[in-house]
């Protein structure tokens, strides 16, 4: 049984860089290239006319900046999912990326082979952050600004919920950034009874994904509770 390839529209200022992307999505059956773009204004235009399922963009691109860009792709082509193809210096703006429904942060030196998977775990309705990606935006999630800011602070009682000891180390490892299989691996347990655990967890304390859960952790320094 055949499967659609993933539509991709590639932007980014720099020609070479399109070129690289370009080079090596084309190795990979399941991927369609279906447009590219050089600046912001163009990245917006060519989402919407040409509706993606994934768009994988830099975040500073010329004329428009990535997150304005960010923002009207959520509006005007809601179905089209984003992953920031970023510099680890453009850190400080993970955070509002994620707020804006980035579904997925990329960093420029990472291995070609992450490209492809990346593409593949955002279409499947996945978050993709790396470890060091997750770890960044979980402090900035953490600073006081932001704690204050947080709708998380206005929802009082998760406290209030009994946790196992299990669900608390595994908290902790969240909120190191390590992924499902590297938690299953330190902690001697299947990846399937890790998403057990954090199934059971998201139900009690009533967050939705990884990125609050962290954030609740370190709201409440259950990140630095000894396991």
């Amino acid at each position: 049984m055949s499967t659609a390839p993933i539509r991709v529209l590639i932007a980014d200022g720099q020609p070479i860089v399109l070129e690289g992307l370009r080079s090596v999505l084309r190795q990979h059956q399941t991927i369609q290239i279906v447009g590219e773009a050089i600046d912001g204004v163009e990245a917006i235009d060519k989402t919407v006319f040409l509706e993606p399922d994934v768009v994988l963009m830099d975040l500073k691109l010329p004329r428009v900046d990535g997150l304005t860009v960010l923002r009207s792709i959520q509006t005007r082509a809601p179905n089209a999912k984003v992953i920031l193809f970023a510099s680890a210096d453009n850190k400080e703006e993970f955070v509002e990326a994620m707020k804006l429904g980035c579904s997925g942060i990329l960093l420029k030196d990472a291995g070609t082979g992450l490209i492809e998977k990346s593409i593949q775990k955002v279409h499947a309705g996945e978050i993709w952050l790396d470890s060091n990606t997750t770890a960044a935006v979980i402090r900035q999630f953490a600073s006081p600004a932001e704690l204050q800011a947080s709708h998380v602070n206005g929802k009082t009682g998760r406290e209030r919920a009994q946790l196992s000891q299990r669900e608390r180390e595994i908290i902790v490892l969240i909120a190191q950034g390590y992924k499902n299989k590297e938690i299953a691996e330190k902690m001697f347990i299947t990846e399937q009874t890790v998403k057990n655990h954090l199934h059971n967890v998201f139900d009690k304390l009533g967050v939705s994904d990884r990125l609050e859960l962290a954030l609740y952790a370190i709201h409440n320094s259950l990140h630095l509770k000894p396991a």
